[in-house]
């Protein structure tokens, strides 16, 4: 069934038994399928390592989300004790004012 079925491309001396020199034809067709078959093969590897590619990239993207909500969460601490540090600090500024005048009117007070 096969050696008929191939006799329709032209004179394949593996498939026919009458035939000594390969076609014009027979040699098209087989030049296309072995085109084919290697071009299927190239695309594969292709799309293969297009989507290896694309599923680290999509890791490496969720890991810097993670870092810039972390980063946002430590900003927010940050901002938070700073502000509570600049109001600690105007306190003992102001403590030191009354410190400060506290001794200079001692000063002004105790008899020399």
């Amino acid at each position: 069934m096969f050696p008929i079925l191939f006799s329709i491309w032209g004179c394949v001396p593996e498939i026919s038994k009458d035939c000594v020199d390969m076609t014009n034809a027979a040699s098209t067709y087989l030049g296309i399928i072995a085109g084919t078959i290697i071009g299927a093969v190239i695309s594969w590897w292709i799309y293969n390592r297009q989507k290896k590619t694309a599923e680290i990239q999509d890791h490496i993207l969720c890991r810097i989300k993670e870092l810039e909500e972390n980063h946002g969460d430590i900003l927010k601490k940050l901002e938070d004790f700073d502000e509570k540090h600049e109001s600690s600090f105007d306190l003992i500024q102001e403590l030191n004012k009354k410190i400060d005048a506290i001794i200079k009117k001692s000063d002004t007070d105790s008899p020399q």
